[in-house]
């Protein structure tokens, strides 16, 4: 029985480099996808079986690209099992002070760059008639907290996407699973966008002492195995999702207090 295929976007650092890795090591071909091709190399050559990884670069602002590197992806292996979305670009800072061409910027690399890219791989799985999308979000894909408005809005969008393509295409044995990512111990903080449209460039305290990223590639290799429709990742911040569902004035009281930078 030939190997599964999986695509990982944003595969170049941080989750994606570690699930990477993972999948690797569980026997997995893997494409590798993000803009640093550099970076990719490093990573293919780092993972449990670099023959069996390939390097595609992908930048998730050049939708018009797409076909064409979905036709490359197949040309891989001949086929792609799973697609793991985990190409992003996070935000710190207040609604008052960012620029509508930073809240632009955020939705069309995290929601319409993923979204176009799955459209561009989804007549492959409706033809072979399986397949899985896995997705990462983030806690504020389930509630907004401050400096993140935007960022927020941009992983809300992707549940209701991914949601909606689970329940019209259950049928064709289409998965989706949704990864709700805390504070994970990557440079998403150092690399994220101010109001201005500028790189933050300095680690979050409550990111520096998060979760590993090999900690959460685990357990995104156990939702995606499993599939699991969603799943939240990180320490006690993912209990805030019950909270808010249970006890939503006193979510609202808590998040005015939370230390989230």
């Amino acid at each position: 029985m030939s190997k599964s295929v999986i695509w990982i976007t944003g595969a170049s650092s941080g989750i994606g480099e570690a699930a990477a890795k993972k999948f690797s090591k569980e026997g997995y071909r893997v494409i590798l996808s993000a803009r640093k091709e550099n970076e990719l190399s490093r990573v293919q050559g780092e993972c449990a079986s670099p023959e069996d990884c390939r390097i595609l670069p992908l930048d998730l602002v050049a939708i018009d690209t797409f076909e064409e590197k979905v036709k490359t992806a197949l040309g891989f292996f001949g086929q792609v099992d799973v697609m793991l979305h985990n190409g992003g670009i996070s935000q710190r800072s207040l609604i008052k002070e960012t620029s509508l061409e930073v809240d632009r910027k955020l939705m069309e690399v995290n929601f319409f760059g993923t979204v176009a890219l799955t459209k561009a791989l989804l007549p492959h799985f409706l033809k072979k008639k399986s397949g899985q999308f896995a997705v990462v979000t983030s806690l504020v894909g389930k509630f907004g907290t401050p400096f993140r408005s935007s960022y927020s809005a941009s992983k809300h969008a992707l549940h209701g996407f991914f949601e909606t393509l689970r329940a019209e295409h259950f049928k064709e044995n289409i998965a989706v699973t949704m990864i709700c990512p805390g504070f994970i111990r990557t440079q998403v903080s150092v690399n994220a966008l101010t109001g201005d449209g500028s790189v933050l460039g300095e680690m979050d305290q409550a990111q520096a002492h998060g979760m590993s990223p090999e900690r959460c590639a685990e357990d995104i290799y156990d939702a995606i195995t499993r599939k699991k429709l969603e799943v939240y990742i990180g320490g006690k911040e993912k209990y805030y999702v019950l909270v808010k569902r249970l006890f939503p004035d006193l979510f609202a009281k808590l998040l005015t207090k939370a230390k989230v930078r």
